[in-house]
């Protein structure tokens, strides 16, 4: 899972993503408003976790520019704002859910889960691909009728050519979805995933488009 993260407090922001990463979550930190806009037209996220006051602005306004762009990527504000008043402007402007600072970070991680739990169920679950089943809600794909179990990279790279199907995704795309913003990625690596994919789910699923990127066959 791919989360945003928009906090400009390094004591709450930095556990909160090693908790996260410990689940094999890719997070990215952002402290401004700004940077978090960049980033989230830039890259598909399952989830935002949205603070409030931020040094250059307020999020509120964020998520408004976020739902005006009919982006429907989660949103979760993190908050010191209790006020009654202050969660329904958040819900109304479009907001999934509404977690008051100090928050428990099992809270969070289950509050997560739920929101994108009822996103998935308002999409098509699971996928048929040749003798493939893919669910995305829980991440699982069978083989005529066998598990296969996949690595959370592996799983990255399969889920972002599934919700492109019939289109060619550039390699610096899938790059994105399996790495975070800074880590430094091998020559190599994303094919290595690829390769492993094709073992695993059948060698001439993901056809290669030299100089350009990968697809799921036709």
């Amino acid at each position: 899972m791919r989360i945003l993260l928009i906090e400009d407090e390094a004591a709450l922001a930095r556990p909160l993503r090693e908790h996260l990463e410990a689940d094999q979550n890719i997070v990215e930190w952002f402290k401004t408003l700004d940077e978090a806009d960049s980033a989230i037209l830039t890259l598909e996220y399952d989830v935002v976790l949205l603070d409030l006051h931020l040094p250059d602005g307020d999020g509120l306004s964020f998520l408004s520019r976020v739902r005006d762009r009919n982006i429907s990527t989660p949103v979760i504000i993190l908050t010191a704002r209790d006020k009654v008043s202050d969660r329904i402007d958040g819900l109304n402007r479009g907001a999934d859910d509404y977690v008051i600072k100090p928050f428990d970070l099992d809270e969070v991680k289950a509050r997560i889960h739920s929101v994108c739990r009822r996103s998935a169920e308002q999409s098509t679950q699971t996928t048929l691909v040749r003798d493939l089943s893919i669910c995305l809600t829980d991440h699982s794909v069978t083989r005529a009728g066998k598990a296969v179990r996949l690595t959370a990279k592996e799983w990255s790279v399969l889920e972002v050519l599934l919700r492109r199907k019939s289109k060619i995704v550039p390699k610096e795309s899938l790059e994105a979805a399996v790495y975070a913003f800074g880590d430094e990625v091998e020559s190599n690596a994303l094919e290595a995933h690829v390769s492993r994919l094709r073992a695993k789910l059948g060698k001439d699923l993901i056809v290669t488009h030299r100089g350009v990127g990968y697809m799921l066959a036709p």
